[in-house]
């Protein structure tokens, strides 16, 4: 069957997906909602519905029903479990399975109660009692729920305590109580600070901070192991992974954040995105980002102000509380500001701004797929100023040495040209001069060489040479610029495998740039194209070595005997299985048999073979 076709448009915006979680949005020729999914790699599965037919005959009606879509990028996969839950509830699309409140993700609740419980509910009941989660994975919820009960003696039973009840004393000691697994809250046996003390570190736990109870399972798996009680080391050693992986609540879907409107700003000095979400009954359900050209120094504050207004205007939305980077240059009756530096909001402003970034990387993706040049145009002028350069490094070359214990050292030069390989000019250097396992002294043998013969053959040097390795490899670099006059003429950087840290020259303090940065990744494919490039010739090298060197070993058999069997048998293994006339027919008889006697022998094989 045909792949389902795509307008030119929907088209482009799939082609300029982030590979990041994600929640995305399906939108009918009306502009309705039809279908909300989640996505581990947005790319990936928003490309999924298009480039295949389905067998299920809804989903292909569903993709022949898409006009236009959207999305929404979040910090990990279970926020976007979490998202997709809330929009499906609050959009209802045609094309999904409806998540209805009864079948949701569960919470783990404490109750408000004079001593709480603490249990797993698939209902959010508005009692004053506290909500965590949800929880996309049920079990992790239940070793949560069994972990607490292990550390803490909490009550389980339903009984209405409250300070009348203990008075009359009308509780009765269960057999919790006798086991150590509560501590007689029906009598007043405990009492309500210190209850309240092991609410108050489980409220920590359940908030994200598990590193009570992993410490506490790590000590009771070794104490488990010391015992020999291997079996029950291990279900504890699966209840530390889970916990390790453990995340306590979603900041997409919170409790503590109920109705609320989301602005964040990513500025580039010459264009500025503003993200706006909107936050409804504690779950994002509507992201928008617009974008601004600067044409009078505009402030961030004013831009804000007219992201606001149109956002008022378009969607009609009726602000309350807006959570925001930095106070707009505008006054609004009855609207509060807030500007969070921790918790929840704080990391909900962070998603905001993410999608703000992320609509920026997609305009500058849709502007270099029109023009390819202005990629490279951006990608030379970021090198620049990352490399600290005095021009564009159009031409950059990369040198790595290869070498085991001294044995047959070489080195390779790697040719990058507008940040891409130029692999018809790569170079293999067999070092000539150096004794020995010596990095340094084969990296100014080989700068030397390279750019003596440039320079005699009138060929063009590059702007940027890359050296791998740290301090030391970068000074050899720079010793042999200087003595063929380069010194000033060509910039040079070392790059550490270690941290990625990029060292300059006479800077004994290196640069850490951005892991996300195109600068870094152009420099590490160089690197590792150098290493890939640098270890092909150095096996190449050794096993020529090897080969050749069991056939000098034989007395009478000279380098021309030698190349003339591995030109016809092409290994030494063959030639060791030919029969005598075989060898003759290549060398003649007398050599053949001084070849045959000498390679049938065990000792003296394996001898050559160490």
């Amino acid at each position: 069957m045909a792949k389902h076709e795509k307008t030119p448009e929907l088209k482009e915006k799939i082609a300029i997906l982030p590979d990041t979680p994600g929640v995305y949005t399906y939108y009918d020729a009306e502009g309705k909602v039809i279908y909300v999914g989640k996505a581990k790699n947005l790319k990936r599965r928003v490309s999924s519905y298009f480039n295949r037919s389905h067998e299920c005959l809804r989903t292909n009606l569903l993709v022949r029903a898409i006009a236009d879509m959207s999305y929404i990028v979040v910090p990990t996969e279970q926020d976007a479990l979490n998202l997709e839950n809330s929009m499906i509830k609050e959009f209802q699309p045609r094309y999904n399975v409806l998540l209805k409140d009864d079948k949701s993700y569960p919470w783990i609740v404490v109750t408000n109660e004079l001593y709480p419980r603490v249990f797993m509910t698939r209902q959010y009941i508005k009692d004053g009692s506290k909500y965590f989660g949800p929880y996309t994975n049920t079990q992790i919820a239940r070793t949560v729920i069994d972990l607490i009960r292990e550390l803490y003696p909490l009550r389980t039973c339903r009984l209405p305590i409250t300070r009348d009840y203990v008075a009359t004393r009308k509780g009765r000691l269960c057999l919790n109580y006798h086991i150590k697994r509560c501590r007689g809250c029906c009598t007043g046996a405990v009492s309500v600070e210190e209850y309240g003390g092991y609410i108050d570190r489980i409220k920590q736990i359940l908030r994200g901070d598990t590193q009570e109870l992993l410490n506490y399972l790590r000590d009771e798996m070794a104490r488990l192991a010391s015992e020999m009680r291997f079996e029950e080391a291990q279900e504890l050693k699966e209840k530390y992974q889970l916990l390790e992986n453990y995340q306590s609540k979603s900041v997409i879907v919170s409790q503590t954040i109920n109705d609320v409107d989301v602005f964040a700003i990513d500025d580039d000095e010459k264009e500025v995105y503003i993200n706006y979400m909107h936050v409804r009954r504690g779950a994002v359900v509507r992201s928008v980002t617009l974008r601004y050209k600067r044409s009078l120094d505009e402030s961030q504050e004013q831009l804000l102000a007219y992201a606001m207004d149109e956002i008022k205007n378009t969607l009609g939305v009726v602000y309350d509380e807006v959570i925001v980077p930095l106070i707009p240059e505008v006054e609004m009756s009855g609207v509060s500001f807030t500007l969070p530096q921790r918790g929840d909001k704080a990391k909900l402003l962070e998603v905001s701004r993410r999608n703000a970034r992320q609509n920026k990387i997609d305009a500058l993706k849709h502007m270099e797929k029109k023009d390819p040049e202005l990629r490279v145009d951006r990608l030379m002028e970021r090198m620049k100023a990352d490399f600290r350069l005095n021009e564009l490094p159009r031409h950059i070359e990369c040198f790595d040495n290869s070498n085991i214990q001294g044995a047959n050292p070489v080195a390779s030069c790697v040719v990058f040209r507008n940040g891409k390989p130029c692999k018809r000019d790569y170079r293999h250097f067999n070092i000539k001069t150096v004794v020995g396992p010596d990095d340094f002294a084969s990296m100014r043998e080989v700068l030397t060489r390279r750019y003596t013969r440039l320079m005699e053959e009138g060929q063009g040097l590059p702007q940027l040479i890359v050296v791998d390795g740290g301090k030391g490899q970068l000074s050899a670099a720079v010793e042999a610029l200087e003595s063929i006059g380069l010194r000033g003429t060509i910039a040079v950087v070392g790059i550490a495998k270690r941290l990625e840290e990029i060292y300059f020259p006479g800077d004994s303090i290196p640069l850490y740039i951005d892991k996300n940065s195109e600068s870094l990744r152009v420099v590490q494919h160089m690197r590792d194209e150098a290493h890939r490039f640098g270890i092909t010739h150095h096996r190449n090298q050794r096993s020529k070595s090897q080969t050749i060197s069991e056939l000098d070993t034989i007395k009478g058999v000279g380098p021309k005997t030698a190349e003339a069997l591995l030109r016809h048998f092409k290994s030494v293994k063959r030639i060791r299985e030919a029969t005598l006339d075989d060898l003759a027919t290549v060398i003649g008889s007398s050599k053949a048999a001084v070849v045959k006697s000498a390679l049938s022998l065990p000792a003296q094989a394996e001898g050559l073979d160490g």
